[in-house]
């Protein structure tokens, strides 16, 4: 075999560098216009390292306030580079923005200083975002933007929560004559008759039917979803203009979870045991399939809820061990803390799934900033269901609920977010 010459080598070799040469020129304005278009998606994955949400990821998640140029109902925006969970709790003396007393409507799970909550301290703390303040939630905007419309809040009892606070925050400027609650199966609906409106909550725990989907009688101990079952609760969801949707602390059982393939209906009932995290993206698939196809972006808004807080044991803030949330009256001033409760691999699952969806959907990233608030739940000051043992009373501890929160409370902050995204965001 003949060998090439020295010199011929010498050229052909210098022939490949320049085509090579030539080929990363053309190549490489099309990495930086890669770069440039998908930079957010970019940051949505990589920024799934820090297991709670980024700015970025919101940025992702929320991508749709960018692609449109005006969001339905929307009358301005926030400030530039201002992330509004991001911030700290300031004392306020004009809160709460409503008595407890003045809205008959809240449930008496929430009605902490009717059960005797001695102090009220927790009803006067603002969040005040770090390079930003939010708009004051304004009733008349609320009730005129709804004009005609539904407004649907679908989820779990911190759902229910949220949407009490909201219909508290409206309802003095309704006439007594003009407003009225009710409920019906999974529903509760507020109706606004001057307005032809309502303000409505539907009981759907998993969004996906389950065997705990009676809105009275769902404590069972084992919980089972049913595999692409969202129409057996979106089919009642249709027709809403506004809908605000959360789940969470239902599917926290522990790692696994019980998963039906087939019907309830089926007598040999074929069930699976999945991890907790791909249960729940089955969940969020689900619902961003069902946004896709039910709601028009054009003239529709859908917010969801990030996970709410518990506050179960206090050594996680420097606390007692085997104590909690109880006789709690002051917040967690860490600013970095995050309790064990709130799973980071569920934040790490939304933010995948709403990362890489182009359904138009508005993140309320309200954990954060809950979790420093060991302070707002309501602890025994509730309405017990069943009859309280002597063992129970003599450790109010034993019973505290570390889960609600007391309304005026908490809640009502939710609702300042979401009325900041609905109208600025």
């Amino acid at each position: 075999m003949k060998l090439p010459s020295s010199s011929s080598y010498f050229f052909s070799s210098l022939l490949r560098k320049n085509h090579l040469s030539y080929f990363l020129l053309i190549l490489l304005p099309f990495i930086v216009l890669v770069i440039i278009l998908y930079s957010e998606e970019l940051n949505c994955i990589f920024g799934q390292l820090d297991p709670r949400i980024s700015s970025q990821q919101q940025n992702s998640i929320s991508r749709n306030i960018k692609k449109n140029k005006k969001l339905p109902f929307a009358i301005g925006e926030t400030k530039e580079g201002c992330d509004v969970f991001n911030g700290r709790w300031v004392w306020d003396e004009q809160r709460p923005l409503y008595e407890e007393s003045e809205c008959p409507y809240i449930q008496p799970q929430l009605t902490c200083q009717e059960h005797g909550r001695p102090d009220k301290d927790y009803q006067h703390w603002r969040w005040q975002p770090h390079r930003c303040s939010l708009p004051s939630f304004n009733a008349t905007l609320m009730l005129e933007t709804l004009r005609g419309k539904k407004m649907l809040f679908v989820g779990d009892s911190l759902n229910r929560g949220q949407y009490v606070s909201m219909v508290c925050l409206v309802h003095r400027l309704i006439p007594e004559n003009a407003k009225s609650m009710k409920t019906d199966g999974n529903f509760d609906i507020f109706t606004i008759k001057d307005y032809n409106a309502t303000i409505e909550f539907y009981w759907a725990p998993f969004l996906l039917e389950s065997n705990s989907d009676d809105a009275v009688k769902h404590r069972i101990e084992e919980r089972v979803v049913r595999k692409g079952s969202i129409n057996a609760h979106g089919k009642y969801w249709q027709g809403a203009d506004i809908i605000v949707f959360n789940t969470y602390l239902w599917w926290m059982r522990g790692p696994r979870f019980h998963i039906l393939q087939g019907s309830f209906d089926d007598e040999d009932k074929d069930i699976v045991e999945v991890s907790t995290e791909e249960a729940y993206g089955m969940a969020m698939k689900s619902m961003l399939r069902w946004i896709e196809r039910n709601m028009d972006p054009k003239k529709t808004r859908v917010f969801f809820t990030s996970m709410s807080p518990t506050h179960q044991k206090s050594i996680e803030w420097g606390g007692e061990s085997n104590k909690n949330c109880y006789n709690e009256t002051k917040m967690i001033e860490d600013p970095s803390y995050w309790g064990s409760d709130s799973q980071k691999g569920i934040m790490q699952v939304i933010a995948e799934e709403f990362g890489k969806s182009e359904v138009p959907i508005t993140f309320l990233n309200i954990t954060q900033l809950s979790s420093y608030r060991k302070d707002a739940h309501t602890t025994i000051y509730k309405k017990q269901w069943t009859k309280l043992t002597e063992e129970q009373l003599a450790n109010p501890f034993s019973y505290a609920d570390c889960v609600h929160w007391c309304l005026p409370g908490l809640q009502d902050t939710w609702n300042e977010l979401l009325f900041t995204k609905l109208f600025y965001p």
